[in-house]
């Protein structure tokens, strides 16, 4: 008998992930994406897994960051998605970052070439009926409205929701070089991956009293209740808390160097490269609900960038998400419908690897049903294991907020025992990834004896 496919609605980073882990334990997938048919806020193609806020995939550090041990552990378990992102990497210091157009080509055309995947180009305005079977519901944050409404009348939770600002793009032939340079900090990667643009103390102050007197995008009554998420804040929000909040934050001037002046810059606007030829770069950390006249007039005041000719410029959109703590089981199917899994950043993940990670997760979850056997969730001692832990469980349901991967999420690390050191600082980052590949290795021997 054929096997009968496994569904799933949205082609971002976790329904492209979850279609291709379906496909790779040869369970046909067919992956409903509604662009072009409907547009969103945000989006700009109709290319599947299109990156629309940065196109960094964060450290990519797999000994001494979270983040990056995720991408190592993602790679061992075969990802689509860091596999692309490996193909289509640009210069970003110790960063993972992607020429977006050729990331979004690559992941479309491995799918498409699949043929056990299927890609239905229109919307799924509703809950899909039981009679379907397993269905990956990766919609995203920006799930349209009616299917939002249609997951609230099913589970009786009222829609949460943050915004999430993305930032401009400026054309690299723009950029004033005799005043900006090329360095990543601390000298990383290969040493001039970003380009520096530097301000004075008093230029400076100037930037941080414009953002804060400048014309922001206005909220409707009921979106003005609606939190930000605090690992992408607009600029703006961030000025409003300090003066001094973003020269310790995106425009710190440690670890660089200006080769045009011998004092040391009073802060730094980082521009990262956004495409393989080099003619686009993004303003690192510089996500922002101004109206588009203002982002002109005051990000053209930072030296170096007066005559900076804009490729996009930021904008603000709403995501929404689960309150999955109570909503999914730990194999991430919705506990009133278990025929409906969730994935990607509707679950409560944030960022392009998190929200890919557990589009992994639930592929394979959904392919070992398939196949008859229970799903077998990694360790939580893994990246992958402690961030479903944490959605799925781990996360107070009250008060639960979308969250990055970090080490914060592990179980604690074995006693040192009587007289020996406690493990601090780089030492113990290093310990839980060590921990963390070596059970990942044996959860995937064990995941392929059950499969043989």
């Amino acid at each position: 008998m054929p096997q009968r496919p496994v569904y799933i609605v949205g082609g971002g980073l976790a329904g492209c992930e979850a279609a291709w882990q379906l496909a790779r334990r040869e369970i046909p997938a067919v992956l409903y994406e509604m662009r072009p048919q409907v547009a969103t806020d945000a989006h700009q193609t109709d290319g599947l897994a299109e990156l629309v806020c940065s196109n960094s995939f964060r450290s990519d550090d797999a000994e001494y960051n979270a983040v990056g041990l995720l991408h190592e552990e993602m790679r061992r378990c075969g990802s689509l998605i860091l596999t692309m992102a490996d193909e289509t990497r640009l210069p970003a210091g110790g960063a993972l970052a992607v020429d977006r157009e050729r990331f979004s080509d690559a992941v479309t055309a491995a799918l498409t070439a699949d043929p056990l995947v299927t890609i239905e180009r229109r919307e799924i305005d509703t809950l899909p009926p039981a009679d379907w079977g397993s269905v990956i519901i990766a919609t995203g944050p920006l799930t349209s409205a009616a299917l939002s409404e249609a997951v609230s009348a099913l589970t009786g939770e009222e829609e949460l929701a943050f915004f999430d600002a993305i930032a401009p793009i400026v054309y690299r032939d723009s950029i004033d070089m005799s005043k900006a340079w090329m360095q990543s900090r601390y000298d990383k990667g290969d040493g001039d991956d970003y380009v520096n643009c530097p301000l004075s103390e008093e230029q400076y102050k100037a930037f941080i009293d414009g953002l804060i007197g400048s014309e922001k995008i206005q909220f409707r009554e009921w979106e003005a209740i609606t939190p930000y998420f605090e690992g992408c804040l607009p600029i703006e929000v961030m000025a409003e808390r300090g003066p001094e909040t973003l020269r310790f934050g995106p425009m710190k001037p440690v670890g660089l160097t200006n080769p045009h002046a011998p004092e040391k810059p009073y802060a730094v606007v980082q521009l990262r490269q956004d495409n393989a030829l080099g003619t686009l770069y993004n303003m690192v950390g510089f996500q922002t609900k101004m109206n588009y006249a203002e982002q002109k007039r005051i990000f053209t005041a930072i030296p170096g960038l007066e005559n900076a000719r804009f490729a996009r410029l930021g904008g603000i959109h709403r995501n929404t998400f689960l309150n999955s703590p109570r909503l999914l089981d730990g194999a991430l199917r919705l506990n009133k419908a278990p025929h409906l899994r969730f994935a990607g950043q509707v679950t409560g993940v944030e960022g392009y690897v998190e929200s890919a990670a557990i589009g992994l997760l639930a592929g394979r979850f959904a392919a070992s049903e398939e196949h008859g056997v229970s799903p077998s969730p990694p360790p939580e001692t893994t990246a992958l294991g402690a961030l479903l832990n944490h959605i799925t469980g781990g996360a107070v349901a009250d008060s639960f907020q979308p969250m990055n991967v970090n080490f914060g999420l592990f179980p604690p690390l074995p006693d040192a025992g009587s007289g020996k050191r406690r493990l601090r600082g780089r030492d113990r980052k290093r310990a839980y990834s060590q921990r963390a590949l070596a059970d990942l290795n044996g959860w995937l021997t064990g995941a392929q004896a059950a499969a043989e």
